[in-house]
């Protein structure tokens, strides 16, 4: 497809991504950095949340519906001579757009896996970058740590630099094979290094930080950014340290650990697999040390839904199961069959009224209660539309 239309990708420099948890919050971070440092940055995410067309910005902005309309017919309008995927035409059309507003580097994140995804047809990244990898589409990556992270790294190719967050042991034995056979150096963020004080967090040789998401994964998240932006300032690139914590501290990334309401208080997180659901519940335990939650939870039937429940039980007062408007979406009276067989009391809802009649009935919830809402990005999407619907905006 590429080659068809005269290899958009070629002269635009970018930073690839892959892992299983957090490369949208990572990509964020870079792209707050880059925008900060007076870079043109193009990103090319996926899923969206409330619009697809969240899925391409540039220097944080979406797409407009004018762009959108007219490179998507222009694209759709082409004899590729092969049968193109969403994904496909997603990167694709991506590419014109960066490429029509002289973008002066891009961010790509994997839609899946990596060494077969849509965007590994790219070339060599300046960086390639490797997030958390846990368990997730086992059926199509593999049943092993060590299978999944080969797939990861397919994004790696001789020529670039890797960064990786923080991994098990068994991920990194893969990263480092890998990297070595190919003369591509590594280097790992490593967690016991993170040292935080209140409301920042410091690292060796990168200096002390601050961010505005919440979570404890997001410390992670921020600085294998850093860790990367290092290898771009090393290639010449202009990131002053002004940029760089400015740009770390202004990164947001909706869905993640989002205070959506203060009063009832109301947090949603788009943890969709186990490794996930352990980063949230981690992160609610530093938060809000001792305290119980009411869960919200709306999740695929292609997830591990029963070990993303277990993660999150011992935290919870009690659960109310969502079943999705999504054709995956898993019938939500199973899951609370399991949960109740855990010694926590469940129920099912089929709307979002009912989910979350509690919460937004001051005389019921009270100032005290804290509704958690995670489970699935689609989950989230719906959750921050309907919570605009309610004030008409």
């Amino acid at each position: 497809m590429l080659a068809a239309v005269g290899n958009p990708q070629k002269g635009l420099p970018f930073i690839h991504i892959a892992g299983t948890n957090g490369k949208g919050s990572t990509a964020a971070f870079l792209r707050s950095v880059l925008t900060e440092a007076g870079y043109r940055t193009g990103m090319y995410t996926s899923p969206h949340l409330e619009d697809f067309r969240e899925r391409f910005s540039i220097d944080g902005e979406k797409i407009s519906k004018e762009d959108f309309r007219s490179i998507g017919e222009w694209i759709l309008g082409q004899n590729f001579e092969v049968s193109p995927t969403m994904s496909d035409y997603c990167l694709l059309l991506s590419l014109y757009y960066f490429k029509k507003y002289h973008c002066d580097v891009a961010i790509f994140e994997t839609g899946l896996g990596g060494r077969l995804d849509s965007t590994n047809a790219l070339g060599i990244p300046k960086v390639g970058v490797l997030t958390k990898i846990g368990y997730d589409h086992t059926g199509i990556l593999g049943n092993t740590i060590s299978e999944i992270a080969l797939e990861k790294a397919g994004i790696l190719k001789q020529g670039c630099r890797a960064v990786s967050g923080p991994q098990t042991r068994e991920a990194e034995e893969v990263f480092e094979r890998y990297c070595r056979e190919r003369h591509i150096p590594v280097t790992f963020v490593v967690r016991q290094e993170i040292k935080r004080d209140g409301e920042t967090f410091s690292y060796p040789g990168v200096g002390n930080f601050q961010i505005s998401m919440l979570g404890k994964y997001q410390r992670e998240n921020a600085l294998t950014a850093v860790l990367a932006l290092k290898e771009l300032k090393d290639m010449g690139y202009h990131i002053s340290e002004e940029a760089l914590h400015q740009g770390i501290f202004k990164a947001k990334w909706p869905g993640r650990m989002e205070v959506l309401r203060r009063e009832p208080f109301l947090l949603a997180d788009g943890a969709h697999n186990h490794d996930g659901v352990l980063a949230l519940a981690d992160s609610l335990r530093e938060l809000y040390p001792g305290e119980k939650f009411h869960f919200v939870m709306g999740v695929l039937v292609d997830k591990d839904y029963r070990h993303m429940a277990d993660a999150i039980l011992p935290l919870a007062h009690d659960v109310v199961t969502f079943t999705l408007e999504h054709e995956r979406a898993l019938n939500g009276e199973y899951l609370a069959s399991y949960i109740r067989g855990q010694g926590v009391f469940a129920r099912h809802s089929f709307s979002m009224e009912d989910a979350f009649a509690q919460n937004f009935d001051g005389e019921k919830a009270g100032k005290e209660r804290k509704t958690v809402a995670f489970g699935s990005l689609y989950f989230v999407g719906a959750l921050r539309n309907y919570i605009k619907s309610l004030h008409n905006i």
